[in-house]
C-alpha cells in the first residue's frame, strides 16, 4: 500500500515509518524540516510542508492523491512561535479528511492522546479531540489510536525530561510524584497503527494504549534511573509552586523558540494523571502491549544515555551563563571604555583606533549574548562567540602579549569561555 504518514520523523511517527517500511509499504514523510530525515529514512518519499498552513481540502489534495492510507503522527504541545495548535491538530486534519474522501483514499489512522476531551481548558487536549471529531464524522476507514506516555529510544521532548530528571545527582527531584501514569512502548504504537493501515483492526475503533497496570511517576522515575545504571535515589516530592516557576520559565523560552517539555501544557497534563483504558485494546487484539519494565528491557542504556541524561537539565544552565557572560562583558566594555581603551594606547594603538575597537567589541559582545538565548539565533550565536573569542586571543597575543601574564586572568578566563560555548554548539540540536 501506499502511505503518508505525518510528523514522519518525530518520536512516534520515526517508528511507524520503520514499521510500516518492514511491512513492505510504500512510505511518504510529510513534516516541516525533512533534511535528517532524508539522511535517517533514505527509502522514504520525503515532502517538506508545513500542517499548519495545509488549512484547504485544496491544500491537502496533491498530496494524497495516490495515497491509500494516512497515518497523522503530527502534533504540537502548546501554542509558540512554530506551533499553532488549531491549525495543526483540528484545522489541518479537517481539510486533510476532506481532500481524502475526495481523492478515494481508503483509510486514515489518528495518533491521537489519552485525555483528549473537546471540553477541556487544556488547547492541547481539546484541539486533539476536534481533529479527532473530524476523523470520526468522516466516511473513510478510521483508526484512532491514544497512547499513553510514548517510551521510545529516542530521547527529546517528555522522554528527554524523564531521563533528566531521574539522573539528578543524589536524588529525584519530582513535582506532582504520586500523579499515576501508563506507558506504552513506541514499538506497540507502531505495532496498532501497523495493523490498523492493513486493516486487520475493527473499522471504525477509538481505543486507548496503555499498559495495564498504572504507576507513580515517582515510580516511573525510579525504574527510568535503575536503567540508566545510576545508583538508586530517592524520590523527593516538589512543592507544585515550584513546577509552576519552572512552567512559566519555559513557556516564556517558548516564545524565544524553545520547545521544552517542561512548558504548563506537559504540567497541566500531569497534574490530571495519564491513565486510560488497557482493556478497550486486549478486547480486540492479541497483541499484548508491554508495561514499562519490558519496554525499558528491550532498549537497554549504554553510556551515550547517561551522557545524555545529566547533560539534559545543563543545557539551560550553559546557555543562561554564556548569554550573562557576553552581556556583561558588553555592557562593562561600554561603561569602563576609557579604561579599556587605554591599555591598547599603552600598547602602541592610536586613541580613536583604541576607542572603536573597544566600543566594537563591545557591540559584538552585547548581539552574541542577547541572540543566543533565541533558538533560531543561537546556532549563529554560537560561531560568533568561538569566532569573536578566537579574535580576541589573537588580538592580544599580537599587540599585547603581556596579558597573558595578567595575574587576573582576563585573557586567560576567555578560553574556558571558548570551550563553554564549543560545548553549547555540540549539544544545541533537539532532535
Amino acid at each position: 500500500m501506499k502511505v503518508l504518514v505525518l510528523g514522519g520523523y518525530g518520536l512516534i511517527g520515526e517508528a511507524l515509518v520503520g514499521r510500516l517500511l518492514r511491512d513492505g509499504h510504500h512510505v511518504t514523510g510529510l513534516g516541516r524540516d525533512v533534511r535528517d530525515a532524508q539522511r535517517r529514512r533514505p527509502a522514504v518519499r520525503w515532502i517538506a510542508a508545513d500542517m499548519a498552513q495545509l488549512l484547504a481540502a485544496e491544500d491537502w489534495l496533491p498530496l494524497v492523491a495516490g495515497i491509500d492510507a494516512v497515518v497523522n503522527a503530527a502534533g504540537a504541545l502548546q501554542d509558540g512561535p512554530r506551533d499553532r495548535l488549531d491549525a495543526i491538530h483540528r484545522g489541518a486534519v479537517v481539510a486533510l479528511v476532506a481532500a481524502c474522501e475526495q481523492v478515494g483514499a481508503r483509510r486514515i489512522v489518528q495518533i491521537s492522546a489519552i485525555g483528549a476531551d473537546p471540553a477541556s481548558v487544556n488547547p492541547f487536549f481539546s484541539t486533539k479531540a476536534q481533529g479527532d471529531s473530524a476523523v470520526a464524522s468522516s466516511s473513510l476507514e478510521w483508526t484512532i489510536l491514544r497512547p499513553g506516555l510514548v517510551i521510545a529510544p529516542a530521547a527529546y521532548g517528555g522522554t528527554a525530561l524523564l531521563r533528566a530528571i531521574a539522573a539528578f545527582p543524589g536524588f529525584i527531584p519530582a513535582v506532582l510524584s504520586r500523579q499515576l501514569i501508563q506507558t506504552v512502548s513506541v514499538t506497540d504504537v507502531a505495532e496498532a497503527a501497523s495493523r490498523a493501515v492493513a486493516g486487520s483492526l475493527p473499522p471504525r475503533l477509538a481505543v486507548d494504549l496503555v499498559e495495564g497496570d498504572a504507576r507513580s511517576l515517582a515510580d516511573v522515575l525510579v525504574a527510568f534511573r535503575a536503567w540508566l545504571g545510576l545508583p538508586p535515589g530517592r524520590v523527593v516530592p516538589m512543592p507544585a509552586l515550584l513546577g509552576r516557576l519552572a512552567a512559566a520559565i519555559a513557556d516564556g523560552l517558548g516564545l524565544l523558540g524553545w520547545r521544552s517539555p517542561l512548558r504548563s501544557a506537559a504540567l497541566a497534563a500531569l497534574a490530571r494523571g495519564v491513565t486510560g483504558n488497557a482493556k478497550s485494546w486486549s478486547e480486540i487484539s492479541d497483541h499484548e502491549l508491554q508495561p514499562l519494565e519490558a519496554t525499558l528491557a528491550h532498549m537497554p542504556a549504554h553510556v551515550q544515555e547517561r551522557w545524555f541524561a545529566r547533560l539534559w537539565l545543563l543545557k539551560p544552565v550553559v546557555f543562561g551563563v554564556l548569554s550573562l557572560f557576553w552581556l556583561v562583558s558588553g555592557i562593562v566594555g561600554f561603561v569602563r571604555h576609557d579604561a579599556a581603551a587605554e591599555i591598547l594606547v599603552a600598547h602602541g594603538l592610536s586613541p580613536v583606533l583604541a576607542l572603536a575597537m573597544v566600543l566594537a567589541g563591545s557591540v559584538a559582545d552585547i548581539v552574541v549574548g542577547a541572540a543566543v538565548v533565541v533558538r533560531s539565533f543561537a546556532r549563529l550565536a554560537l560561531m560568533g562567540m568561538i569566532a569573536i573569542t578566537l579574535l580576541y586571543l589573537a588580538a592580544a597575543t599580537v599587540l599585547a602579549p603581556d596579558l597573558w601574564l595578567d595575574p587576573l586572568g582576563a585573557i586567560v578566563k576567555a578560553v574556558p569561555a571558548l570551550c563553554l560555548a564549543l560545548v553549547a554548539l555540540a549539544i544545541l540540536d533537539e532532535r
